[in-house]
């Protein structure tokens, strides 16, 4: 800006320095630089048509040098004058618009420089070619607004300089964020949305098929590496990280250095893991860069441009490209094309000869044809053009006419300002009386954010709010063939004035991927996490970096990438691989179970057994073993210890509402019987042996009703602890989905443990009373030792439940169940065994024993000597 603002300083000094001090007048531009066409009011106009020379000259001891352009025309740029002359033709002919009135312009080339689109702003407003600042010297009309610029420096510079004079001016081309300061900037207009608009449309693009890791080319220019990082905040701002910016290095000097520059940036990038590189630059080096040979990533890359870059890039001439194979498959975000009714056909027939004003074509024509239009300034060495060439000649690459992006933006905003002045001047006219010309420049701006009308193609112009003209984006894809043919896909758009959720729209289907089957490309710092892990970051690494682990117990994940697992429902586990809940496996203690098989055949065997003891006493009751044994509590027990093997079965099979009521409470009163049958059986001995003695005073208890008493007594107890278990809190079912992996355990919930102890504790200690009693009666006579097997069997039976205590609490689900079973099935054949066994043992192998002579006659053997 330094030399911008010598090269503006130079120009006022000319207004006092005399025109013969040549050294201090600015160059002349030639007449390819200036287009003026007469007209009541002038538009003004700043189009990029040549280009500025990188040499600049800038001394502070002698008068500088400014830069010069180089006259070699852009045949693509040139098209945006043509759509200016052509809307001014179709106005001046349109008798609804400004009628009596003509539009003319002044059309400077800015030679995409700063300092000569400021120059040209200021001769525009002079009125002649040596710009004099505040002074006015047209010929004919004044200047009514500005249209200019397509670079968003060079127009926040116009902007400036003709807020000053508070002309309004509409930009054709792109803007940027610092443009959209009403206040500082009250008379610009926009075109397009600032920059981030474009951003939030790459970002969503980039968000719907989760490419997370990408990265940035650009060039080494100061604008589109201010740019490229302001595009790189808003990437990480999303939540997508940028693994590299790199810059195109400098085209200048061609060569080897250029070359190596070009192979190691392609290396840096082929090596990293970003699969999807954006393309973002304003700047016509990118073009010669990317259709290098030496620059060949896409056989793993997608390059995605921005709409700045695929701007600069001539879309028909890439089609016919056959060495264009970087941009096989791209993505590109692009300005869309529009038609301009008549602008095809104004072109193609567009000749020298038949052009009303054919010096504007003599610069085009040089570089179109390399032949001279005979005009002032001719070259020499340049064949004379016949004035017969045509445009529709020329190869895409060098001029196409099908695809019409800024022409048509500037195209519609000629017809903006005309509106614009049209209203203003309908609003001040009486009816009946002719338009007045007369206005300032400021009273313009509010005609022109009022401003809605239908474009010639029936497109509705209008500015909103913040001043940018409604407009949207076109996703496309450029696709290259084996054959060599190629094709442009239109793949969605983006629409930054819709609602969030709507602004994207893409159609996948129409997407060719260049890659194997066609799939989406990856573009993650990280591999895949398969269903049945989740992601999990690492704090050294990027935000988008993660690692992979499995899904913690009782979790899945059915998709791929997932940020969290996923819990089964209650009912179901998730199988191997963790991508998917199956129905849990239902686990109790069922009859087709092998353990349950064994215990319940063994219960059934026991019970047998136990019926055929029964049996045998019952046939021998006469007896005098039986007698001698009270047959009452033989029976009781017996019958006791067969149910008690019978309740074994309430344990096996499905638990279910009554079986969970029954289990422990008939189990504990059944037990309870046998063990107050045993206790009554040794107390009982303890009165026979006592009762002996002539002075004892327990004969009056021999007899069964003692017995009787006893068992009912202890009984009761028992049946008063589980009748209020079962009252205050009963058993249930339910499942345990905690205790075993992938199974649902059906059980018993005993409710009350307290209860179900103290069923469990009230057993035993009958059964350590009777143990107590019999062990201090053991010594009685050997024809009659009740009172030791008595104190074996209670020596079995109490080892057995304490031995159960630790073992139920260290077990889980049909185990559980298994360990209570086998411990009513042991200790019930220990009872059985060791009292039983004896004395079947003398009734049925011993029968000369079993006589109450034999049971008597030793009662008291010293009495025999």
């Amino acid at each position: 800006m330094i030399l911008c603002a010598l090269f503006l300083g130079q120009i006022g000094i000319l207004m006092t320095v005399s025109a013969a001090v040549t050294r201090c007048q600015r160059p002349s531009f030639g007449d390819f630089q200036n287009y003026f066409k007469e007209g009541d009011l002038i538009l003004g106009g700043i189009i990029a048509i040549t280009h500025s020379s990188r040499i600049r000259f800038l001394s502070f001891t002698s008068s500088s040098v400014p830069n010069f352009c180089i006259p070699h025309i852009s045949l693509h740029y040139f098209q945006h004058l043509l759509a200016f002359f052509f809307a001014i033709e179709e106005i001046n002919q349109n008798e609804e618009i400004l009628p009596n009135i003509t539009l003319g312009f002044h059309i400077y080339d800015s030679c995409s420089d700063v300092c000569f689109s400021l120059s040209g702003v200021l001769s525009i407003l002079s009125g002649q070619e040596e710009a004099v600042p505040g002074y006015t010297c047209h010929r004919r009309g004044h200047v009514a607004g500005f249209i200019g610029s397509l670079s968003p420096m060079m127009s926040h510079a116009i902007s400036r300089l003709t807020g000053i004079y508070r002309y309004p001016q509409i930009s054709y081309g792109f803007t940027e964020a610092s443009l959209n300061d009403q206040a500082e900037l009250p008379f610009f207009y926009h075109t397009f949305p600032n920059d981030y608009s474009k951003y939030h449309g790459m970002i969503q693009f980039l968000r719907l098929f989760g490419w997370d890791w990408v990265g940035i080319l650009t060039t080494a220019n100061s604008n589109d590496k201010i740019s490229s990082e302001e595009l790189k905040r808003a990437i990480i701002r999303s939540g997508i990280c940028v693994d590299f910016l790199e810059l195109m290095p400098n085209i200048f000097p061609l060569g080897s250095l250029f070359s190596k520059g070009i192979k190691d940036m392609s290396k840096r990038i082929y090596k990293s893991k970003a699969n999807v590189i954006i393309i973002h630059s304003t700047n016509n080096e990118m073009n010669f860069a990317l259709v290098s040979t030496h620059f060949n990533i896409t056989d793993s890359k997608l390059l995605i441009f921005s709409v700045e870059s695929s701007s600069i890039l001539k879309i028909d001439a890439l089609t016919s490209c056959h060495g264009c194979t970087s941009f096989n498959g791209s993505i590109m975000f692009t300005i869309p094309t529009r038609d301009i009714p008549g602008f095809k056909h104004f072109l193609q027939n567009l000749k020298p000869s038949t052009f009303p004003e054919p010096s504007f074509l003599q610069s085009a024509w040089r570089a179109a044809f390399n032949c001279e239009l005979p005009y002032k300034h001719t070259f020499r060495n340049k064949n004379n053009c016949t004035g017969q060439e045509t445009l529709s000649n020329l190869p895409p690459s060098k001029f196409y006419m099908d695809h019409f992006q800024f022409s048509y933006n500037l195209y519609n905003m000629v017809y903006a300002l005309a509106h614009a002045l049209h209203n203003m001047y309908t609003a001040k006219s009486q009816p009946g009386e002719s338009l007045h010309m007369e206005f300032q420049p400021w009273q313009l701006n509010q005609y022109l954010k009022e401003v809605r009308f239908k474009a010639p193609d029936g497109n509705e112009i209008f500015f909103d709010e913040k001043r940018h003209a409604a407009t949207h984006y076109d996703i496309i894809q450029l696709n290259h063939f084996p054959n060599w043919s190629s094709s442009i896909i239109h793949i969605g758009s983006f629409n930054p004035s819709a609602p969030t959720d709507k602004q994207l729209f893409v159609n996948k289907t129409a997407i060719i991927w260049n890659t194997p089957s066609n799939q989406i490309p990856r573009s993650m710092c990280y591999e895949s996490c398969a269903p049945g892990s989740r992601k999990i970051h690492d704090r050294k690494k990027p935000v988008c970096c993660f690692d992979c682990i499995p899904c913690s117990e009782g979790e899945y994940s059915n998709t791929t990438d997932a940020d969290d697992c996923m819990k089964c429902p209650e009912d179901h586990w998730p199988n191997e691989k963790k991508n998917e809940c199956l129905p849990r496996v239902i686990e109790f203690l069922s009859y087709e179970d092998p353990l349950g098989v064994a215990l319940s055949s063994i219960s059934i065997l026991l019970f047998i057994i136990t019926a055929l003891l029964l049996g045998i006493f019952i046939k021998y009751r006469d007896t005098a073993m039986v007698k001698a044994n009270n047959r009452n509590l033989s029976y009781m027990l017996l019958i006791s210890l067969m149910l008690s093997f019978l309740c074994t079965f309430v344990f096996i099979g499905q638990p279910g509402a009554v079986t969970c009521l029954l289990r422990q409470s008939v189990f504990g009163i059944l037990f309870t019987i046998a063990v107050s049958s045993v206790l009554a059986k040794t107390v009982t001995v303890v009165i026979a042996f006592s009762a002996t003695k002539p002075s004892s005073k327990l004969r009056k208890w021999i007899g069964t009703r003692v017995s009787s008493y006893i068992v009912l007594l202890c009984t009761s107890g028992e049946i008063v602890i589980c009748t209020f278990w079962l009252l205050i809190s009963p058993p249930f079912p339910e499942y345990d989905t905690h205790s075993e992996k992938g199974k649902m355990i059906l059980q018993c919930n005993e409710g009350s443990f307290t209860a179900f102890y103290s069923v469990i504790g009230y057993m035993g200690f009958l059964a350590l009373v009777s143990f107590t009693v019999a062990f201090l009666v053991r010594k009685v006579p050997d024809s009659f030792n009740e009172a030791q097997f008595i104190t074996f069997s209670m020596l079995v039976f109490c080892s057995v439940w304490v031995s159960f205590i630790p073992a139920y609490l260290s077990t889980k689900g049909k185990y559980t169940v298994a360990i209570e079973i086998f411990a009513i099935l042991a200790s019930s054949t220990g009872l059985l065994g060791c009292i039983f066994t004896p004395k079947c043992y003398i009734i049925l192998i011993r029968p000369d024993l079993n006589t109450r002579k034999h049971l008597i006659g030793k009662q008291h053997p010293k009495n025999t000597t």
